[in-house]
């Protein structure tokens, strides 16, 4: 199994006019030293309007920032948002085909859908759309990379005959991978031969094994999109290392609470607006969760159910082993979830690398 680091790119309040900038070069500072460290790859997220969560608005901007500072850390769009306008395909291509040649071809390709009421309604998107708009991008896109002349008639792209460049470094194309947080989309992602992004939040490792069947299914069937098939199982979850127990608990207690609210109550916004319930986001998320009340999801939730990695190396090592267990490929780690310092953040990756890593070598 190997290992990265996945973020959010969160900015708590109060916010100052340099918030952003430090929050950026902070997490830049923590990417070259998982690069030193032997890091697999670094993640971020596509995310629009959503306050202190994230700040992740034009990931491929940060990425040329990543390519200039690293060497070998591969650098993964986690995810694309392809729906429109989010991004027209024809300009996603271009902007992922430009980090690929930036970074001297060390892009992996995540896309998805979107999964928040406020980013889709924001924007103008019918939810009903987003899986065929999802669906005809990725076409596109894979027309864009690989064709040196490229038309597309569809039920919501038109381009006539056009050459897009630049082309991706990585031939035939680089590594794709959908995202997926429902069971039904897992095999989705499997039946387009995608790697895939398994983001199910305050999970234990050994709940997610009929997911990744479902997934293993769908490749077993799959009608690729991409020209090679990527079998890789990702899954996320948050993870904080410290030399003792008590100060890794002390220091993800408030944060990775905070985190998991958070992401439900934005996903049962949208839930509760497509099916006209009208319940309100935490009543929504406790029909989602059979009943669990959201604000009870709080770090002891989370511990007691093993649904985080948090604690000493030996810890790490132990949870991090039922990842590799139940079939994981590539481990995200989110050590950032909303306001750890940055010298514990730090800190956290330097003993994961030295430590954890050397462990699934």
């Amino acid at each position: 199994m190997k290992f990265a680091l996945m973020y959010e790119m969160p900015v708590p309040r109060p916010w100052s006019h340099d918030s952003a900038h430090t929050a950026f070069n902070d997490v830049l500072d923590q990417i070259v030293l998982a690069d030193r460290l032997g890091f697999h790859s670094v993640w971020t997220v596509e995310h629009h309007f959503l306050d202190e969560y994230s700040f992740s608005s034009a990931p491929g901007v940060f990425y040329g920032a990543v390519a200039a500072k690293t060497h070998n850390i591969r650098i993964g769009h986690g995810v694309r948002l392809l729906p429109f306008p989010y991004n027209h395909p024809v300009r996603a291509a271009e902007a992922a085909a430009t980090v690929d040649v930036l970074s001297g071809g060390r892009l992996e390709f995540g896309t998805g859908r979107s999964g928040t009421r406020v980013e889709l309604e924001g924007f103008g998107i019918d939810p009903n759309d987003t899986r065929p708009m999802w669906e005809e991008a990725l076409d596109v896109i894979m027309g864009c990379w690989t064709q040196e002349e490229f038309s597309w008639d569809g039920d919501y792209f038109k381009l006539p005959p056009r050459g897009v460049v630049p082309k991706p470094m990585q031939q035939p194309h680089p590594p794709l991978w959908g995202a997926s947080s429902s069971s039904d989309s897992h095999e989705v992602v499997g039946e387009k031969g995608l790697g895939l992004l398994s983001f199910s939040v305050a999970a234990a490792p050994e709940t997610l094994v009929n997911r990744f069947d479902r997934y293993r299914q769908g490749l077993r069937r799959a009608k690729p999109v991409g020209q090679i098939v990527n079998e890789q199982i990702a899954t996320f979850t948050q993870v904080h290392c410290a030399p003792s127990t008590e100060e890794a608990h002390a220091a993800a207690r408030e944060c990775f609470g905070w985190y998991v609210q958070t992401s439900l109550k934005a996903v049962a916004e949208l839930g509760d607006w497509k099916d006209g319930a009208q319940l309100g986001s935490y009543e929504y998320a406790k029909k989602l969760l059979g009943g669990i009340d959201i604000d009870s999801l709080d770090f002891d939730y989370l511990v007691g159910n093993d649904a985080v990695i948090v604690g000493n190396p030996d810890e790490c090592v132990e949870m991090a082993k039922r990842y590799e267990a139940v079939g994981t490929d590539l481990l995200l780690c989110l050590v950032q979830p909303y306001n750890i310092p940055h010298e514990k953040v730090m800190q956290s990756i330097e003993l994961l690398g030295r430590h954890v890593l050397p462990e699934f070598d």
